[in-house]
């Protein structure tokens, strides 16, 4: 759900998304990011957790927004779901080059890896 199967494109930022990808993992987990149930989660698991998040959660909701391609479908969003949208595909537009981003992942495994004592492995 979090990435188009045809593309591999992901439709969420882990950084600017990070209060929906709390509040998603613990409507659909139950797991507090904040708890120390979370701190001792490595980064492989967390991010298999983040790969699950289902369409009925709230980052789920949005990124089926952003994800839209039909033109009817998005002819008939609410303004609000347009407003994401367009959002969306400007942001898509000025997108961060592949080694930004290997950058911000590395960034956040090694916070984990820290978080959890140990290489992040």
């Amino acid at each position: 759900m979090m990435t188009h199967p045809a593309r591999g494109e992901s439709y969420y930022d882990l950084f600017e998304d990070w209060d929906l990808v709390v509040s998603s993992v613990l409507e659909q987990y139950g797991i507090r990011i904040y708890s120390a149930e979370f701190k001792g989660m490595k980064w492989l698991e967390f991010s298999a957790l983040i790969s699950g998040i289902g369409p009925d959660t709230a980052l789920g909701r949005i990124v089926a927004i952003r994800a839209e391609t039909d033109k009817e479908v998005i002819k008939n969003f609410s303004e609000d779901q347009r407003r994401i949208w367009r959002e969306w595909r400007n942001k898509s537009a000025k997108q961060k080059s592949k080694e930004e981003v290997q950058n911000y992942l590395e960034m956040f495994k090694a916070a984990f890896a820290r978080m959890a004592g140990d290489g992040g492995g």
